[in-house]
């Protein structure tokens, strides 16, 4: 027996016998070539196996996870066409006359390495698509099997070094009962659809691949993160019942599936969720969430070739509005640009794209493409319980300026004699510490604000959440982060408005207490999260956590705060 820890990536225990997913050897030897053209030929065709296969598991992806992962392929087959990547692998078989595999590599590799070095996250994450979809066509050209989890027929506990979107969309959780892998962390995309798999996952613990073979048995617990390797009798039959008392866990969480979220003193908070696409509406309901929080619209956007028209966005707002009937649904407009590339919008390349030109300065500068998406968004209010929130607000300004755009366009539509509702919200995301900091002047304006806590953190703490080095600089519960939010929600209630958080902080078991404390009204997070909240709630007292503000906003650590709220919580 051995054990292994990594990081907890999706909540369950897991025990079965390994399964190694590994990737075929893709080794190749460089070789003159006289006939270029068949070379050229080579590849056109393993391209066009590759694109079949990924076009399968896309659909295989919408189906068992929905539309916002299957995107993840669409973005996969824009790689596969991008010219920019194919017609130097062309140029290279023809210019130097080489066979196809060393051209493929070398061209790649040149991509991924340039990726790699940029200092923002979309870009490291292309390195990582462009990796995932040359092994696929290396594969073909070599003539190798590549890995195809789909066909995994019995129960099974994945390891891998790495699972790519493609490997983790084809997990059939019926016999795949969870996975580990050496590195990830839990914002990677195979930890992501781990979660809505529902199937327990353990990555980053460096050398899972290296200290199990296939067929051991292991037990995956990705509650705290652990990997057994060929545990003894006694260990199966703790984790049997610690994998029983969490299957009962979750039953209890579901009988609060149609309660409010009421704390043990009676205070009554919003549990909304996080979502992507219409689809992912469904999660919501099943997961009693009491509205959405937060609709990321520029998945819309993505995966295509051209811009969504007025009436395809009309459609897609008007299902979300219907499927959640009265329940509040809040819309963030277009956040793309910078960090975030659309192969169809001609975008300057930036030194530091997150601070650069991208949500509501591309809107208010590409005020066509803002008016289209503010135009189908008030056509569809009148479907539902629409609120409307911009992302990246920095000044006043910029608040006036999208919100006289907004009711331009309201006016515009009732004289066409479209009817709008009259009862939209409408709000900004504070994601910018200089937002954060005068929110006073702020809430005088908007209607209610929404807490973004993953680049609200990084921005004050000016450390990179993706980049490994300094990731232990991205501490939620950070005194300045608390104070900051703390401003933000004194200064919405003292203009009586509401104050949300729609971050990934928003659904952690450490800082529910402290943000209900705080006064928080309504908490955005991902749906299979709001039960175990709302389950947390239950047991708080927010008048006792109120008398703890004090003491939390002046403590100097983030270590200081989590270790205060776990004594005072039991956790």
């Amino acid at each position: 027996m051995s054990q292994l820890t990594g990081i907890a990536a999706s909540n369950g225990i897991a025990i079965a016998k390994a399964y190694k997913l590994a990737i075929p050897d893709l080794s190749f030897d460089k070789k003159k070539v006289d006939d270029t053209s068949t070379e050229v030929e080579r590849l056109t065709k393993a391209l066009e196996i590759s694109k079949s296969e990924l076009e399968k598991i896309k659909e295989h992806a919408r189906t068992s996870l929905g539309d916002e992962h299957a995107e993840i392929f669409s973005a996969h087959l824009l790689v596969l066409g991008d010219p920019e990547l194919i017609n130097p692998i062309k140029d290279k078989i023809e210019s130097e006359q080489v066979n196809a595999e060393f051209a493929l590599d070398e061209t790649a590799q040149m991509f991924i390495d340039m990726f790699e070095n940029m200092d923002n996250e979309y870009m490291r994450e292309r390195a990582a698509d462009i990796k995932d979809v040359t092994k696929r066509v290396m594969a073909h050209l070599l003539a190798v099997s590549f890995p195809n989890p789909a066909l995994i027929d019995e129960e099974v506990i994945v390891i891998a070094e790495d699972l790519t979107p493609s490997d983790t969309a084809q997990l059939n959780k019926q016999f795949v009962q969870g996975f580990t892998t050496n590195i990830g962390g839990r914002t990677s995309h195979s930890a992501i659809m781990a979660r809505s798999l529902e199937i327990p996952a353990v990555v980053g613990t460096k050398t899972i691949t290296e200290q199990a073979k296939e067929g051991d048995i292991l037990i995956v617990d990705g509650i705290d993160g652990d990997v057994i390797i060929n545990p003894t009798e006694d260990e199966i039959n703790e984790y049997q019942k610690k994998q029983e008392n969490f299957e009962k866990q979750k039953q209890e969480w579901a009988k609060l599936k149609d309660e409010p979220t009421v704390s043990k003193d009676g205070t009554h908070v919003e549990l909304v969720a996080n979502i992507g696409t219409p689809n992912d509406v469904e999660g919501v309901i099943n997961n009693g969430g009491e509205g959405v929080g937060l609709y990321r619209t520029e998945f819309l956007y993505m995966g295509k070739n051209e811009l969504p028209t007025e009436d395809e966005q009309f459609e897609a707002y008007k299902s979300v509005l219907e499927q959640m009937g009265d329940k509040p649904v809040v819309v963030r407009t277009l956040d793309i640009g910078g960090d975030k590339e659309l192969p169809y919008l001609e975008l300057p390349e930036e030194m530091n794209p997150f601070l650069g030109y991208r949500a509501i300065r591309l809107c208010l500068e590409r005020d066509d493409i803002f008016r289209t998406q503010l135009r189908a968004l008030l056509r569809a209010s009148t479907y539902g319980n629409l609120k409307i929130m911009f992302p990246m607000i920095a000044t006043l300004d910029e608040f006036r300026q999208a919100k006289a755009i907004l009711l331009e366009e309201k006016e515009n539509l009732t004289n066409e004699g479209t009817e709008v509702s009259d009862s939209i919200e409408i709000g900004i995301m504070v994601e910018i510490p200089s937002t954060a900091v005068i929110a006073r002047q702020f809430a005088k304006e908007v209607d209610f604000f929404s807490i973004g806590t993953n680049d609200l953190i990084q921005y004050t703490l000016a450390a990179d959440r993706m980049n490994e080095r300094v990731s232990y600089l991205y501490q939620p519960y950070h005194p300045a982060i608390l104070n900051l939010v703390n401003n933000v929600i004194e200064a919405a209630h003292a203009e009586g408005k509401w104050a949300g958080m729609c971050g990934e902080m928003a659904g952690d078991s450490i800082a529910i207490p402290i943000l209900l404390g705080l006064g928080l009204d309504e908490f955005s997070m991902s749906a299979t999260s709001i039960l175990p909240a709302r389950t947390q709630i239950k047991d708080l007292s927010k008048e006792e956590l109120a008398s703890y503000k004090e003491q939390l906003l002046s403590m100097d650590t983030a270590d200081e705060v989590e270790a205060f709220v776990r004594e005072k919580t039991n956790q």
